[in-house]
């Protein structure tokens, strides 16, 4: 290939109504119009690019299109005087990969204003293996910590346990003291899980029983939910007085069947959490954190590594609830 070409994966709409995934060379001028050229070293799958990929218009709506919400990599060319040829930087959030191609391309063209620069403690592939996931999940646990609920104050829930944001999420609690219950559907995950921290596994459905109580007994100090629906109402019914619910996913469901007694009985708080548009002093500072105390031990333990051409599997897994962990994407190289 010459410097005006690149590998990337492209996602386009059939003439069945399906959508196909396959690696393509494109052309730089190809690229949306923004301030800052990035040469992508790494990215990585997460939820919504993998609905992205699969047509979803509620996140991607045009096509052809490049999913990949997450990017590392280095500048190339840059009319932002914030960022000059040669400086390592991370791009997550925004719309990159949602209408704007992403990082599943070796090459990304973004707003200055989208672009951080990668902490020295992290390493490209360290901070692929973070991404979108392992961001979210600090958001999720800096809102306990910032509503009074630390360590001490009881167990938190994390649902979705072998996800992006539920493996990070269990490793961050477990580093920093406090004691983390993981939910899953999938037994075979349980020594896994143990292995990052989880204090105890519960299957879904050991959550799910009194799901149709309007309060449960106490058994959760706070709740770090990825998947929304009925797990993210049940588990709310059991939370302690002045607890912490953090929302950040409904791969269940968007739908949230509950009634106000939590609230209004036990002053439970409710957070949302969307990393994506994340005001840019709170993102630097929790790129701050995941690159010094709150850098997980063992990312890699959670971690694989895919080409682009591998990516179909990957993609079609996390659609099924079969992926586990995080999946990072090696930008250097096809195969």
């Amino acid at each position: 290939m010459d410097q005006d070409t690149f590998f990337a994966l492209v996602v386009d709409q059939q003439q069945d109504a399906s959508f196909a995934r396959a690696v393509c060379v494109r052309s730089m001028a190809d690229l949306p119009p923004g301030e800052v050229l990035i040469r992508v070293h790494y990215s990585s799958l997460n939820y919504k690019d993998a609905l992205s990929a699969t047509g979803n218009r509620g996140v991607t709506k045009n096509y052809p299109h490049t999913p990949g919400i997450d990017a590392a990599g280095t500048v190339v060319d840059s009319s932002d005087p914030r960022w000059r040829p040669g400086d390592e930087v991370i791009c997550t959030g925004y719309d990159l990969g949602m209408n704007t191609d992403g990082g599943f391309g070796q090459y990304i063209r973004v707003p200055g204003r989208w672009v951080v620069r990668k902490p020295a403690a992290l390493s490209l592939r360290e901070s692929m293996e973070l991404g979108t996931a392992g961001f979210t999940a600090a958001l999720c646990v800096a809102a306990l910590a910032g509503n009074g609920v630390g360590p001490t104050k009881g167990p938190i829930l994390v649902t979705g346990a072998t996800g992006g944001v539920g493996t990070i999420a269990l490793m961050l609690l477990h580093q920093l003291g406090y004691q983390a219950v993981a939910v899953t559907g999938k037994p075979a995950s349980y020594p896994w899980l143990q292995s990052l921290g989880a204090s105890a596994i519960l299957g879904r459905e050991e959550i799910l029983i009194d799901k149709d109580k309007g309060l449960l007994p106490v058994r959760w100090a706070g709740v770090i939910d990825t998947v929304g629906g009925l797990m993210l109402a049940t588990a709310i019914k059991g939370v302690d007085y002045d607890g912490v619910v953090t929302s950040c996913g409904n791969a269940a469901s968007a739908d949230l069947p509950l009634n106000v007694y939590p609230f209004i009985l036990r002053g439970v708080h409710l957070v949302g959490i969307y990393s994506a548009n994340c005001p840019m002093a709170r993102r630097l500072a929790t790129w701050d954190k995941l690159a010094g105390d709150w850098k997980p031990d063992h990312l890699a333990r959670i971690s694989r590594v895919v080409f682009l051409n591998q990516l179909e599997e990957e993609i079609m897994a996390m659609i099924a609830g079969k992926s586990k962990g995080r999946c990072v994407v090696d930008l250097e190289a096809t195969a």
